[in-house]
């Protein structure tokens, strides 16, 4: 049966097959979704404030923070309200804000990472250039490239999606609203959208991925003819560390939406969407800054500056 007419709302079934799980769920994705906010905000406030942060690097990083900020704010207040008690429900416009902003934030996100390896890749292999390619005009303009990208993505997908007309139950087997788990309510056919979903990923997962890859492929050139030890060891474990969130992105954001009515993406799509909404934006600031001595003093120089104001202001 399909319900055609405008739907009061959707049910989102989540973890509630396992309802043990559900409670311990909870409180793991409380404490992810605090780190999350802490690091990323931390990332954005010491780069406002701390001069020698205003570099090109930590501009993008910045944005990247901003967006793991929204990716991870779009899903999980709603996934924490449907563990912690019986109401699994969402309002239909709830589900379409919900979904307008996932797929922009996250579309813009794979798009900045492509830029965040271009700016390593100068970095690394035209270091006496680097200031001269990468200037601040054309970083404002990656970052709104990558923006326009993902607010286009998300002005296509979201109306073609919610067209759709939907089994009257309004189940979705996931804990967001989220495209694959909508074409898989949709009671009509869905094969333009199956079509349109698997180019989108495509562009916006295997087309970035390529491109990440020959950066780093450059990267791995250029670190091989370093003389330092030293030096070489420090590039190749931030690339390393760099590439394994990156794929850990890429890698589940392609399972679920490159054939998302396959029975594998059916059983274990949530699975999947929980790394790219919960641990990887968790993952960035702490990857990216782990290591960073550049970070490290400017949150000293913050805290010395703010304990400051507080003994003589």
């Amino acid at each position: 049966m399909a319900n055609e007419s405008f739907p009061a709302g959707f049910i989102l079934l989540g973890f509630s097959a396992w309802p043990q799980v559900e409670s311990v769920l909870f409180w793991i994705v409380i404490i992810l979704y605090t780190v999350t906010i802490l690091g990323n905000s931390a990332i954005i406030l010491l780069s406002c404030v701390d001069p020698r942060l205003y570099t090109p690097m930590y501009f993008f990083l910045s944005n990247l923070s901003f967006l793991d900020l929204g990716l991870a704010t779009a899903s999980v207040p709603q996934m924490l309200s449907n563990l912690w008690g019986p109401d699994k429900s969402i309002s239909y416009a709830g589900c379409v804000m919900q979904l307008c902003v996932f797929l922009c934030v996250g579309a813009t996100e794979g798009v900045m990472l492509v830029v965040m390896a271009f700016d390593r890749y100068v970095a690394v292999c035209q270091p006496l250039r680097y200031t001269t390619i990468v200037h601040r005009p054309l970083c404002w303009k990656l970052a709104l490239t990558a923006w326009l990208s993902g607010l286009m993505e998300s002005l296509i997908q979201s109306p073609i999606t919610f067209k759709l007309p939907f089994c009257a139950h309004h189940r979705l087997d996931d804990f967001l609203c989220e495209v694959p788990a909508l074409l898989r309510l949709a009671s009509g056919d869905t094969s333009a959208n199956e079509w349109q979903l698997t180019i989108s990923a495509v562009a916006f997962t295997m087309v970035p991925v390529g491109l990440i890859l020959t950066s780093y492929g450059r990267i791995a050139q250029a670190v091989g003819k370093m003389k330092s030890e030293e030096g070489r060891q420090k590039v190749i474990a931030i690339c390393s560390s760099h590439l394994l969130v990156v794929f850990m992105f890429y890698g589940t954001v392609a399972m679920v939406y490159t054939d998302p009515k396959t029975s594998f993406a059916s059983k274990y799509g949530k699975f999947f969407t929980f790394f790219y909404t919960v641990v990887t934006p968790m993952l960035n600031p702490l990857v990216y800054t782990l290591r960073n001595k550049e970070v490290k003093g400017a949150f000293r120089r913050v805290l010395r500056k703010g304990i400051c104001i507080t003994e003589f202001g």
